[in-house]
């Protein structure tokens, strides 16, 4: 039976549950990732940080994503990760569901691709594949065929390559004051 959960903007009390979730879903190495050294000091592109409740309210999924550059001078791009689900409640469409909504509202805010670095069989039903990122790399150790992108824009990833970098929004002392 599919458990009830509501999908809705991630908001500032929503801190802890999000990084207790991250931790019980992907464990303590999940802050030493490629990925995550493109995250560091940096705020989620702007409307484009989602949790998913469950009917008490509770966090039991999230899903973000990130402004970065493909290569020095490159095209704008958006990073996705991490994706979390509760662990007791994996393989109950939360996840799909953060993703879909997560792709929806990046194109309707007109950016052009989003990169990730994960597994190809679970990313590709999402449009996700391999197939444009050869000429980019991830800041630090990855594997390559897990680095996968979807353009929202076709052709925007045309000619893209070099190191991805961060760009957008970064994280302010008072941001976390609560």
């Amino acid at each position: 039976m599919a458990r009830a959960f509501a999908i809705v903007a991630e908001s500032m009390g929503d801190m802890q549950a999000r990084e207790a979730l991250l931790d019980r879903a992907m464990g303590p190495k999940r802050r030493k990732k490629s990925s995550e050294k493109l995250r560091r000091g940096r705020r989620p592109s702007e409307g484009l940080a989602f949790v998913a409740r469950d009917p008490s309210g509770a966090v039991v999924g999230s899903v973000r994503l990130w402004d970065v550059t493909l290569g020095e001078g490159g095209p704008a791009a958006l990073l996705l990760g991490p994706l979390a689900v509760e662990p007791a409640m994996k393989s109950g469409g939360i996840g799909s569901a953060l993703m879909r909504h997560a792709i929806a509202e990046a194109a309707r805010l007109g950016h052009g691709a989003i990169l990730l670095v994960g597994d190809a069989p679970y990313y590709g039903r999402f449009g996700f594949s391999a197939d444009r990122t050869g000429s980019l790399a991830m800041p630090g150790p990855y594997e390559r065929h897990r680095l996968l992108a979807l353009e929202l824009t076709e052709g925007v990833l045309d000619g893209a390559k070099g190191t991805i970098k961060a760009a957008g929004r970064k994280v302010k002392a008072l941001d976390f004051i609560a």
